[in-house]
């Protein structure tokens, strides 16, 4: 979205493409978007489907540049650039091949690790969002990576809502997690446990991800109903609501995979967009911004 507002201030006409999911919410935006309806949503056969149906979209679309958002939507990009001999960009918001779901799956990781190897060297314009990953990519494959952080927009809200406008516990201390990729080893398993020893203390956790359905398990096996809040995915205006509320934010990542030990999550940046503390697992980018910033 952020890439989007950027390039069309810049008088340049945007088609965005992605896939419309069941709780996919209506998109309100002031460029062309097209979501794609696919009859797989996980695993091998979605990723198949996926760019299958991209290459043929973008093969007919209208296009000057081709903009890959990320590794899993590479090699449909590429391919419609070199049949087309249009520029391509791509645009790195992980250390793909690092992420956990992936590494004690030896076929998927070396699915994608052989696309990557394939394509990353013929790229002439890469850019990602932090300098370790920037770095490892260099280090991996000679080329020159541009840096740009991923960081939120800072938007000023008309009015924030009360605590019981939206339905959270008015006497007790509030602390958040959030974002769209709530998943294993993100720390958040290990936060609903400590909800056993705090008091007054209400833990809200904003998103989706692969965890969700065990924390939800586990809230009920503890107990820990009134103690424990979970929210869907929800407009960021919304969401920034309850992180306003807030004493203290989350964002817990492990170093046990590269990807985690290289990331810069946007959630640290929308704490600091609401002023609130944060609390930090010390991976290498978040703990350069925590220390310079004194946050």
């Amino acid at each position: 979205k952020k890439v989007c507002e950027s390039l069309t201030k810049l008088n340049v006409d945007i088609l965005l493409i992605g896939r419309l999911l069941p709780d996919s919410v209506e998109l309100d935006r002031t460029y062309d978007c097209k979501r794609m309806k696919l009859f797989f949503n996980r695993g091998a056969l979605f990723y198949a489907e996926y760019n299958i149906r991209l290459f043929i979209i973008l093969l007919f679309s209208k296009a000057d540049v081709f903009h890959a958002n990320d590794l899993d939507t590479l090699l449909a990009n590429y391919l419609a650039s070199k049949l087309r001999r249009k520029p391509l960009v791509f645009d790195a918001h992980e250390y793909f091949t690092g992420v956990p779901e992936i590494q004690n799956r030896i076929l998927v990781k070396k699915t994608w690790s052989q696309i990557e190897n394939w394509i990353f060297p013929k790229l002439d314009y890469v850019f990602t969002v932090n300098d370790a990953i920037a770095l490892r990519y260099h280090k991996q494959f000679g080329k020159e990576i541009k840096v740009m952080r991923n960081i939120p927009r800072k938007r000023k809200v008309k009015r924030f809502k009360s605590k019981h406008e939206l339905h959270i516990p008015e006497d007790k201390n509030i602390i958040v997690t959030q974002g769209a990729g709530i998943n294993i080893d993100r720390g958040i398993e290990e936060a609903v446990e400590a909800m056993q020893y705090l008091n007054n203390i209400c833990f809200i956790i904003i998103g989706n991800g692969d965890v969700i359905p065990h924390l939800k398990k586990r809230v009920l096996q503890l107990k820990l109903e009134n103690s424990v809040i979970f929210k869907n995915k929800m407009p960021y205006e919304e969401m920034m609501q309850y992180t306003h509320h807030a004493e203290l934010g989350l964002t817990l990542d492990k170093d046990t995979n590269t990807n985690y030990k290289l990331s810069l999550p946007n959630k640290l940046f929308d704490y600091i967009h609401a002023g609130i503390p944060i609390l930090a697992s010390k991976i290498m980018e978040v703990e350069k911004i925590v220390h310079h910033y004194n946050i």
